[in-house]
């Protein structure tokens, strides 16, 4: 199926059916009194997360969702008849914002969350609801209300926690088929790969995470070039980059560390967050190059980036704010497997953190409950 990551809908919740005003008119009753009924409850237009679903294509093809209106109120006592609800089954990790406001209407981050976007009117009172001691006939009735209309605009940003960035042809797609069971598109051309692809890295029986592969960028990305920005915006839910360099490129004018210092300034211009966030270097192909070259190679190019980081310090835990740099042969899966480990004990000890956090949230909010002064509650 076609990968599309952006659509445009407009969704129409349904009118409620109006009230009716009537009288009980039936023999041998005399003044028989009001018997107008409400008009029917209207269906609204609901997404929901579906995990099975990974592409917004369907909402290209079919870009308006109307909803049925309600029935409107019968003599009798008789309700009209309500409309169904429409669903609308979505990927997990879609933005729904508000065309006209601007306003972001939910974030689908889990499987089955459910969330309105346009909601159906009520349905109008008939006249059975106003009569009273002094009002013994009364004749009026209310109308149904509209329903919601919104212009939507989707954006589908893929759930992983590690993602790959490079230069096109840089071997991110050769890394992410030897490290988990993707299978992407791979040739010796640049832009290889023109949508985003997501792999499974097991680690056990019980540990596993999830890693994505976006095409590459180049520079000038920021005026158009190449596929510009466009999937850029899949690597905003990660919580670590893989900036994954050729230190052996076809093209000997090609220089690997202007190459990565012009695409690092591509995210700063892209957006500061993503350009903050973790990002290691992955010095991949160095299966091309001879040994005795490959260490002179790895320290040229981390000079030229102005590599000044320390080593990081993992005796008593895993360091997560010092970067790291991994030399691979993704082809060869020399190197893959230090990789894999090191993200895998990154992620846990960043799950760690994130639990003590919130714990110690608990605590502070249990202290603030039993610190209460209760002495206001009594009786002087």
């Amino acid at each position: 199926m076609k990968f599309i990551d952006e659509a445009k809908i407009e969704v129409v919740a349904g009118k409620g059916g109006n009230g009716a005003s009537s009288f009980r008119r039936e023999k041998f009753v005399p003044r028989g009194g009001p018997d107008g009924g409400d008009g029917g409850k209207v269906g609204s237009v609901i997404a929901i997360a579906d995990e099975n679903i990974n592409t917004l294509v369907e909402f290209r093809i079919v870009k308006k969702y109307m909803a049925k209106n309600g029935e409107k109120g019968h003599g009798a006592d008789r309700y009209g008849r309500g409309a169904d609800d429409i669903v609308l089954h979505m990927p997990v990790g879609t933005l729904i914002r508000d065309v006209d406001t601007d306003e972001v209407v939910a974030d689908l981050t889990t499987h089955g969350q459910e969330v309105i976007l346009a909601k159906g009117g009520k349905g109008g009172m008939g006249n059975i609801h106003f009569k009273s001691s002094t009002n013994r006939a009364p004749r009026q009735c209310t109308p149904g209300e509209d329903g919601e209309n919104r212009l939507l605009h989707l954006e589908l940003k893929v759930l992983a926690d590690v993602g790959l960035l490079g230069m096109p042809n840089a071997g991110k797609s050769t890394l992410i088929s030897a490290v988990s069971a993707a299978r992407p598109k791979v040739a010796d051309y640049p832009f290889t790969t023109l949508h985003p692809n997501l792999g499974v890295v097991r680690m056990d029986e019980n540990h596993s995470f999830v890693m994505a592969d976006i095409p590459g960028l180049i520079e000038g990305a920021a005026e158009g070039a190449g596929l510009g920005h466009r999937f850029l915006r899949h690597l905003s839910r990660t919580g670590l980059l893989l900036h994954v360099v050729d230190l052996a490129p076809f093209d000997e004018g090609v220089e690997p560390a202007s190459e990565a210092l012009a695409l690092a300034e591509e995210l700063r211009k892209y957006d500061e967050a993503l350009y903050d966030k973790p990002r290691w270097f992955v010095l991949n192909k160095l299966d091309v190059l001879p040994e005795e070259e490959r260490a002179e190679r790895v320290a040229d190019f981390l000079k030229a980036v102005d590599w000044n980081h320390p080593q990081p310090d993992d005796e008593f835990e895993f360091d997560i704010e010092t970067p790291r740099v991994f030399e691979i042969s993704a082809i060869n899966r020399q190197g893959t497997a230090d990789l894999v480990y090191a993200i895998h004990r990154y992620i846990q000890r960043k799950k760690e953190l994130a639990a003590k956090l919130l714990a110690a949230d608990e605590v502070d909010a249990v202290a603030v409950v039993n610190t209460t002064d209760r002495n206001v509650l009594k009786p002087e």
